[in-house]
């Protein structure tokens, strides 16, 4: 692992051994969620944060022109 991680853009052998431990589990030598599978846990929380975000934009926009409404007029 020590002459992998001397190679340039490899952070450190943790980096090495997560790779390793990932490789494992898509192989099936090792327990846990696949790639594909962690894909599709968060492919649903990548979209809600669109209707999140429409939301919070939303919110700002009503708070904005309800404190329009609540000023008084210059109008006589």
């Amino acid at each position: 692992m020590k002459a992998i991680v001397a190679k340039p853009g490899i952070g450190s052998a943790e980096t090495v051994r997560t790779w390793v431990r990932t490789a494992q589990v898509d192989a099936g030598r090792r327990p846990g969620a696949t790639s594909e599978e962690a894909a599709e846990i968060k492919r649903p929380r990548a979209g809600n944060a669109e209707p999140r975000r429409a939301n919070e934009i939303l919110k700002a926009a009503s708070a904005f022109f309800a404190a329009e409404l609540d000023r008084p007029s210059k109008r006589s």
